[in-house]
């Protein structure tokens, strides 16, 4: 189990038992600011992960429900 220090124990594939965890979520108005960030430094830092992160840009984009000041 993955280790969140908001939401406690989460069971996410591939994460080693007590890895710690940052959990963004879409209601949080400034999660996809975040992504959009992260994406750009790892761009700089030839990251592979950058070439994947489009998609989740747009879901963050696309999604309907109410945003709120982050918690």
């Amino acid at each position: 189990m993955a280790v969140s220090g908001k939401y406690g124990n989460v069971s996410i594939p591939h994460v080693e038992d007590n890895e710690p965890v940052f959990i963004l979520r879409a209601q949080d108005k400034l999660a996809l600011a975040a992504i959009e960030m992260y994406k750009i430094l790892a761009e700089t830092s030839s990251a592979d992960v950058a070439s994947h992160l489009d998609d989740q840009i747009e879901a963050f984009r696309r999604w309907g429900g109410k945003r709120k000041a982050p918690d």
